[in-house]
């Protein structure tokens, strides 16, 4: 896959089969879009695209709104796209200029002249230009008036509900990675750097990575204890990790702790990688430091089983 920056530097010789939004986490519904424009794609021989944008439309739009959490950043974003063979992703920088474009303007002047659209498939609640003025119908106009093709894909659904970034958000927050995983079609993951902390866990026979995250944009599960699946340099560790203040120790300041089993290398200022796969309880406060231990030997037994490990 190659990834363009620029939008002038997109110049394709075969039919271009398109895709466009913020694509937020990747979801199942999303990757049925992008299969879709895949396999059109090969089908009558040109190139298929995603057209996505950085940084998020509401970064821009509500600078002073500090709530939104995404489920990706743009390093993940781009790794989750080019799973799944799309042969370009176009990132185009949101600004305020770009939000004001009406819907007609930005069919005309970035799908049309810029990216010579053959055909766009967009999802059944796509919206675009300037305060999502436009719509399907809208789209159905457009797509008469400058002769590209038009491809609706419905909604696609879990269980009866129907998959989006906000019901994915919602269920991190409430520590339902599970439910995360089957909307995501894979686990939820964090990524961030090893930071030195208090060294309590050494003492006690539990040593943790401190997990800085890269992206102060990026939703954090709801706090507690949780099996995991651990990243470093391509291999793979299982780990159990709390998200929380560490309460039996009165910690003011609020830390993601992994301890992986059967591991004891330095890996102090690493990236790493971290896979959720199950919440198993809250955060407690324990009476004392051998009631702690006890649960943490509790915890380790029952993620061990949980991870087959």
């Amino acid at each position: 896959m190659k990834v363009i920056y620029n939008i002038t530097e997109f110049n394709p010789e075969k039919p271009v089969i398109l895709t466009q939004g913020t694509f937020d986490g990747v979801h199942f519904g999303h990757q049925k879009i992008l299969r879709q424009v895949v396999d059109e794609a090969l089908h009558i021989g040109g190139v298929s695209v995603l057209l996505t944008f950085y940084p998020h439309p509401r970064l821009v739009l509500y600078p002073d709104d500090n709530e939104l959490k995404l489920l990706s950043t743009i390093e993940e974003k781009v790794d989750l796209v080019s799973a799944l063979g799309i042969d370009y992703l176009i990132i185009m920088p949101f600004t305020q200029e770009l939000s004001r474009l009406r819907a007609d303007e930005f069919v005309r002047d970035i799908l049309v002249e810029k990216l010579h659209i053959t055909k766009l498939i967009i999802g059944y609640d796509h919206r675009f230009g300037r305060n999502r003025e436009g719509g399907m119908q809208e789209m159905i106009h457009f797509a008469d008036t400058y002769s590209f093709e038009l491809e609706e894909i419905p909604a696609q659904d879990i269980s009866e509900s129907i998959v989006s970034s906000t019901k994915i958000r919602q269920a991190l927050l409430d520590g339902q990675v599970h439910r995360a995983r089957e909307y995501l079609g894979t686990a939820y993951v964090l990524r961030g750097k090893v930071e030195e902390g208090m060294q309590r866990g050494t003492t006690i026979g539990y040593p943790t990575a401190n997990i800085r995250v890269n992206s102060s944009y990026k939703l954090i599960p709801k706090n507690g204890v949780y099996a995991v699946w651990v990243y470093i340099s391509e291999k793979k560790y299982a780990g159990m990790l709390n998200i929380g203040y560490n309460p039996t120790f009165d910690d003011k300041k609020w830390s993601i702790e992994v301890h992986l089993f059967d591991f004891s290398q330095n890996v102090y200022h690493k990236e790493i990688s971290i896979a959720f796969v199950s919440r198993t309880r809250d955060e407690q406060k324990f009476e004392d430091l051998r009631s702690l231990i006890n649960q943490l030997k509790a915890d380790e037994k029952e993620i061990r089983t949980l991870l087959e490990v």
